[in-house]
């Protein structure tokens, strides 16, 4: 894969699965637009005086100001990666307006927006080569809803993260620009098997191998996929 002299905005891309994806473009020669919210999270980014990274401080993904702040520089954008996102476990019974409303702020509205922006900078001429490319990140539970019992409104968010994508995807396949996501299982990080101890960690996918299929659909040796919401889920 070849990101030579193109520009990529990865939100979340100070997480596990972030910086998994930031590693792989990088190595590909990609200038990378992160965003972060938290003065501890560019500190701790192992990426962070690398001189294709550029860290934009970003308030709120879900505030239309904030994301046109981090698309409004990124000049030649030839792809947008949205893995910024919440989770809460609750059932409906417990769950109130305010949680609901959080669930799809940060990972619907965040992701609908940064769509957005993503395809109004890639469309306006300013990159060379025009087109472009756009992964989101939805969940398991948006393909598979039943597994969803007991955490709805994450499920609600995520399906929603997945009818976007189909639905842009043939919105703006006329100009060039092609719509994915992949739909991860429970991912093996630190902080899941801290919450997990007891799982079956070989069982679950490595943030480098989800983040190897993300790095395929933003790039540009992906000639013809589109609309696709691709399972990852290694052995789970």
């Amino acid at each position: 894969m070849d990101f030579g002299n193109r520009t990529v905005v990865i939100t979340g891309g100070t997480g596990a699965l972030g910086t998994a994806v930031t590693t792989a473009l990088l190595s590909a020669g990609a200038h990378c637009r992160i965003p972060y919210m938290h003065e501890d999270e560019a500190k701790r980014f192992p990426h962070r005086s690398d001189r294709g990274v550029t860290l934009v401080a970003v308030d709120d993904l879900a505030d239309e100001t904030a994301v046109a702040k981090l698309y409004g520089d990124a000049k030649g954008l030839w792809a947008s990666i949205h893995i910024a996102g919440g989770f809460a476990m609750s059932p409906v019974a417990k769950t109130d307006k305010a949680a609901l409303m959080a669930q799809l702020n940060m990972n619907l509205v965040s992701c609908f927006l940064c769509c957005r922006a993503a395809v109004n900078a890639m469309t306006s001429g300013n990159q060379a080569g025009g087109g472009g490319r756009i992964v989101n990140v939805a969940a398991r539970a948006a393909l598979e809803w039943r597994s969803g019992a007991g955490m709805a409104a994450y499920t609600a968010a995520k399906t929603g993260v997945a009818a976007l994508t189909a639905a842009l995807a043939e919105e703006v396949a006329k100009d060039g620009i092609l719509v994915n996501a992949v739909a991860p299982s429970i991912m093996d990080t630190p902080a899941n098997r801290a919450s997990m101890p007891k799982a079956d960690f070989a069982a679950w996918p490595k943030v480098e191998e989800v983040a190897a299929t993300i790095a395929f659909l933003a790039s540009p040796g992906n000639l013809v996929t589109r609309g696709a919401i691709v399972p990852v889920y290694g052995k789970a």
